[in-house]
């Protein structure tokens, strides 16, 4: 049993230094974060058929973890859910515990290079500073929430993110606490971005009464307007990112799902991002997709650290 006196450790898979590489903020330098923990399993991404679970390869159930000792030894599924070493019990010995502090202190020396010796979120040469993304996993499970609260307040001057954006599958309720903490005690004024990727039956294989909670997304809506009208940027407080094939069925679900959406009067912007966990599988698609999107008035997403960096942990 932990001591109730100590501070709490919350578990976590990797923070890393990189760039955004998706949707709004693409190419921005960002500090990363990546929680464990997961409400929603995404089997059917990459599947012939995303409804039917009986058909679903899924390599990350095969594979053996044990003769590893870190997640950046992990393949790259081209199967199911690209991240499912966040949220599958059998990967749980590779990830890591901190305390809030520890990760804060973590995220800043991952910065530390040979023009930046100092780490944390601004450049002296650049003189431009880095934002921060808090991802999974789902990044606003409660014990996440509650792990954000107190990074915050470990925060200074010098090491406060340009912005905070969560990667989140909009399934979640804001903890009293949380919103609490935002509205009132963000001290530094951080502006927040709350990225959310709807997961759809057609494409994810997640079923929609527990994919899609448009009440939810409207909380970050609304908390994101209310702490970013502080800051002046004049950017949005978030996106809605829907991953997509080709397949009429799954353009007919998104624009359904995106009605539930603009009926709680969320107006982010949206973006389409073409299936597919490498440069292989984009490149196949990623131009009809992009075509699709565009010709319906919607924004393109790709996926920018697939091409850099193949998409491995850690980048």
């Amino acid at each position: 049993m932990s001591d109730p006196h100590l501070p709490r450790k919350y578990i976590y898979s990797e923070i890393f230094n990189s760039i955004q590489g998706e949707g709004y903020y693409t190419g921005s330098h960002t500090l990363w974060i990546r929680f464990f923990g997961c409400n929603l399993q995404c089997n059917g991404f990459g599947q012939k058929d995303p409804t039917d679970p009986e058909s679903y390869e899924l390599p990350y159930k095969d594979y053996d973890p044990t003769k590893i000792n870190d997640v950046e030894d992990l393949p790259v599924w081209e199967k199911g859910c690209d991240s499912s070493y966040t949220w599958a019990s059998k990967y749980k010995h590779l990830m890591k515990q901190a305390t809030a502090k520890q990760i804060v202190d973590r995220i800043n020396k991952i910065a530390i290079t040979d023009t930046n010796p100092l780490g944390g979120f601004y450049h002296p040469k650049s003189k431009q500073t880095a934002h921060l993304c808090i991802t999974g996993g789902e990044p606003l499970m409660r014990s996440a929430q509650k792990c954000v609260i107190e990074m915050n307040e470990e925060w200074d001057y010098l090491i406060t993110p340009k912005c905070i954006t969560w990667e989140t599958n909009g399934t979640q309720k804001l903890s009293e606490e949380f919103t609490r903490h935002l509205l009132n005690r963000n001290k530094w004024n951080i502006p927040v971005f709350f990225s959310v990727s709807p997961k759809l039956w057609t494409v994810a294989g997640e079923k929609r009464e527990r994919a899609i909670k448009p009440n939810n997304v409207k909380e970050y809506y609304v908390l994101g307007n209310v702490v970013n009208r502080r800051t002046s940027i004049g950017s949005p407080s978030g996106q809605l990112k829907f991953v997509l094939g080709s397949k009429k069925e799954q353009w007919d679900e998104m624009e359904e799902v995106l009605q539930l959406y603009r009926n709680e009067g969320i107006d982010w912007p949206v973006y389409i991002m073409p299936v597919g966990a490498t440069v292989e599988e984009q490149e196949a698609s990623a131009g009809k997709i992009a075509k699709m999107a565009y010709e319906r008035g919607y924004n393109v997403s790709g996926r920018l650290h697939c091409y850099l960096f193949g998409n491995a942990i850690g980048t």
